[in-house]
């Protein structure tokens, strides 16, 4: 890779007079990236597909938007630092506040948590939701412009520096338009996991990253459901089947906002859940346990029940050295996208802000291209780890990063010991919740108090049945 000079005094846009920069796509890491820049740059572009919509509502470029997302707490202490208030405004606008372990009851490894006093929380609201919320900030900055409704058809510059992107109005006879320039010094790629990004590249004469996957075939449903007039009191905030290598469905039940309750299933290449009405309630009682079930049985369906399975896990080695142009970056979904039901995107979108935040001021040493890039990967090796090793164990895993090592041999082993003390052992819960949630490194886990407990202690007990109290 090419070094330039930092970003925000590059000998390029001496003669310019200004400096600019275009992010690509305007979803949630998109728009972060773009309130970071604006303090670096004279002006920001979005270039988005979509007309955004005037509310919190869904968009075609968001295909993944209907389903469960939930904003973990580094997530939000992230968003906070970018746009401070923002967490309020987004329980103002409705989205709930769940407590865990309080509020969400969880099984996993054949157990169910404790429910003990919370020692983290998430916020559940529906996608199009937080996005809005976001969205409105973002654009009252009058440094940030939206060019809705346009796609980028490739990068400009060569194979050392970007100098722009082209661009086209999309429409019926888009494909017939050879597109205009946008120039720019600094272009972040946002647009997705399903980013041209490479192919751009390639086209420049540069070396498109090596791609690292990881599947395992999940496919899943979600629905939206209101609880009926005159309902059974409900103990809990939520319900949580978590998944393993012997329970290939999860479930999970979360409040959203206007009164919506989500629920999201899930299974494994075989065990996919169906998405009509009378199969999709079916699929819940092959859960380990009634009680998601006999919820619905209580509810009115509030929508359709939408369906995805674009759920590998992609890394996009951009932090790797190679020959690729100064001027370019990638963060979000289009460079590392995660089996969504570990529910990580959003908050790595806004850890990867903050982390481009940190690089542009010189955390780290000079801005150039390779150390910022380096930074946002960073933001986002956490998250993968916990997705890839966990999805490395479930049967009919696929793809290139399902190559385990020596060292995985003992650490899955340690792991898998804190995940069946979490359930009983309080400590080790929220120690392994932190972890969970980006907000502690995996480290953390190591350390004497935890290491006593999970190698010496003997297991402690957990209920046999969703509790149904706060102890």
């Amino acid at each position: 890779m090419v070094e330039p000079q930092p970003f925000v005094n590059d000998r390029d846009l001496a003669g310019s007079g200004q400096r600019r920069a275009v992010v690509i796509g305007g979803s949630l890491a998109g728009l972060l990236a773009a309130r970071v820049l604006a303090d670096h740059a004279d002006s920001v572009t979005i270039v988005e597909r979509d007309r955004f919509p005037q509310g919190p509502r869904s968009r075609a470029g968001v295909p993944q938007d209907r389903h469960t997302h939930v904003m973990l707490e580094s997530g939000q202490q992230a968003l906070e630092t970018l746009l401070p208030g923002i967490c309020a405004e987004m329980s103002e606008e409705g989205s709930p506040r769940v407590g865990l372990p309080n509020d969400l009851v969880a099984w996993q490894s054949g157990r169910w948590n404790r429910r003990t006093a919370a020692t983290s929380h998430i916020l559940t609201g529906t996608r199009p939701l937080t996005e809005w919320v976001v969205r409105r900030r973002v654009l009252a900055d009058a440094r940030i412009k939206v060019l809705e409704h346009t796609e980028v058809m490739g990068l400009l510059g060569n194979a050392a520096r970007v100098r722009g992107v082209r661009i086209r109005e999309r429409g019926p006879d888009a494909a017939r338009r050879d597109g205009v320039a946008l120039d720019a010094e600094l272009v972040v790629d946002a647009s997705g996991r399903a980013s041209h990004a490479p192919d751009w590249l390639a086209a420049l004469g540069a070396e498109p990253p090596r791609q690292e996957t990881l599947e395992t075939g999940l496919a899943y449903a979600t629905r939206l459901y209101r609880r009926q007039p005159g309902a059974p009191e409900f103990p809990y905030g939520g319900i949580h089947f978590l998944p393993n290598p012997g329970q290939q469905r999860t479930g999970l039940l979360l409040p959203a906002e206007d009164g919506l309750w989500t629920v999201l299933l899930a299974g494994l290449r075989g065990s996919e859940p169906p998405t009509d009405e009378a199969g999709f309630e079916d699929f819940a009682g092959l859960l380990p346990h009634p009680v998601l079930r006999d919820w619905l049985r209580t509810a009115e369906p509030a929508s359709p029940v939408h369906g995805f399975r674009n759920t590998a896990n992609i890394r996009r080695r951009y932090d790797l050295p190679g020959r690729r142009p100064a001027g370019f970056l990638a963060t979000g979904e289009a460079l590392c996208s995660f089996n969504p039901t570990y529910g990580q995107g959003m908050s790595v979108a806004a850890l990867s802000a903050l982390a481009l935040r940190d690089a542009l001021n010189g955390q780290g040493g000079t801005p150039t291209t390779l150390r910022v890039q380096r930074a946002l990967s960073g933001a986002a090796r956490q998250a993968w780890e916990i997705a890839t090793g966990a999805d490395r164990k479930m049967p009919g895993a696929r793809g290139s990063a399902t190559r385990s090592t020596l060292l995985d041999r003992p650490a899955d082993w340690y792991l898998g010991r804190v995940q069946r003390r979490s359930c009983g052992d309080p400590r080790v819960g929220a120690a392994f919740r932190k972890v969970l949630a980006l907000s502690a490194p995996t480290t953390s886990l190591f350390a004497p108090a935890i290491a006593r407990a999970v190698l010496f202690g003997p297991e402690p007990p957990a209920p046999a049945e969703p509790p149904a109290r706060l102890e």
